[in-house]
């Protein structure tokens, strides 16, 4: 029979049980149930039980929750599910490495930082490269973190003004019926980008920079023919580029410049029959040098746990649809 043994955490005051615990026991009830170890509050003491090898991870894992509430106060509600699946795989300090990495703060003091190992990964990559693609889902951070880091290099003075652009492609909708000009037309496509500034700015600050030319919002269409230096450039959405498109906006770079290109190659929303410029320009821009491709997964989703789901069961989809057609093609 195997061994029960216990190992006892000091907690350090109410806040930190009450965070550590989360509501309703939520988070003590996801350790538990991870490891196969049994939680009991013996106050000041939190004592874990179970076989040898589990306590020892459900000490790791509540080793690193603590030292995450110290540092930043409170968990987050990915915190306790993505400190778990580090170390189930055998990465042990890595998360609490995250919390040292403070990209920028936001306008209300708020610290923004990678959350996941590879949004570490993607801000490396950034910092040692001009030219580089963040590749993956929705909710992964690849635009958040490359606006963040935008905005930290035009704070330094690293660059004199920040570009984002994006593809205007109608997802279901048509342009035509909205009423505007076309800057009002393409400004719902925007909005994100928008939104992600005024956080990180304050928009008293970013209305300043946007008068002056230091920041700039637009489609893009409008980077045709211009050389972009001493910038910040990033395109978002970039699945939805043409070929075309693709080639003329990556021949914009300047001088004193870095580019950003993300996109999710699974959410294409061009004509049928319209190749995607970005899936063509993984092909070509392998292995060139100053230019890195950083592809984030699953395990980078930062939004609510059903984002994550939702996006295996389209893959399964997708795989079940893909062997439907293959096994098709071989019927005589």
């Amino acid at each position: 029979m195997e061994q029960r043994v216990e190992q006892a955490i000091e907690l350090e005051g109410s806040r930190q049980q009450a965070e550590l615990f989360g509501r309703l026991d939520e988070n003590v009830k996801q350790i538990e149930e991870a490891f196969s170890v049994s939680l009991s509050f013996r106050e000041p003491t939190l004592v874990v039980s179970g076989n040898e090898q589990n306590v020892r991870d459900a000490h790791l894992v509540i080793g690193n929750l603590m030292e995450a509430i110290q540092r930043q106060k409170r968990l987050e509600p990915r915190d306790v599910g993505y400190t778990i699946d580090l170390v189930k795989s055998g990465i042990t300090d890595s998360f609490v490495d995250l919390l040292n990495d403070v990209i920028v703060y936001t306008e209300a003091g708020r610290p923004i930082r990678p959350k996941t190992l590879g949004q570490k990964r993607y801000l490396d990559s950034i910092r040692s490269h001009d030219v580089v693609f963040g590749i993956g889902p929705a909710g992964t951070g690849k635009t958040y973190i490359a606006m963040a880091n935008a905005v930290k290099a035009f704070k330094e003075k690293e660059v004199s003004r920040i570009i984002l652009t994006r593809p205007a492609v109608e997802a279901g909708e048509s342009l035509g019926f909205l009423p505007g000009d076309l800057q009002m037309k393409v400004d719902p496509y925007l909005r994100p980008l928008y939104d992600a500034l005024f956080e990180m700015l304050g928009q008293e600050s970013y209305g300043k920079y946007l008068e002056k030319g230091m920041i700039e919002v637009a489609p893009l269409a409008y980077m045709r023919g211009r050389t972009l230096d001493n910038a910040y450039v990033i395109l978002d959405e970039a699945q939805n580029t043409t070929n075309e498109q693709m080639k003329m906006f990556l021949t914009r770079l300047g001088y004193g410049s870095k580019t950003i290109i993300t996109g999710d190659i699974t959410q294409i929303d061009l004509p049928r029959g319209k190749q995607s410029g970005l899936k063509t320009v993984l092909k070509i821009l392998k292995g060139v040098r100053g230019i890195d491709i950083v592809r984030l997964g699953r395990n980078d989703i930062v939004r609510h746990p059903l984002v994550q789901r939702i996006i295996d069961a389209y893959e399964r989809h997708d795989k079940a649809e893909e062997a439907k057609g293959e096994e098709k093609g071989k019927q005589p």
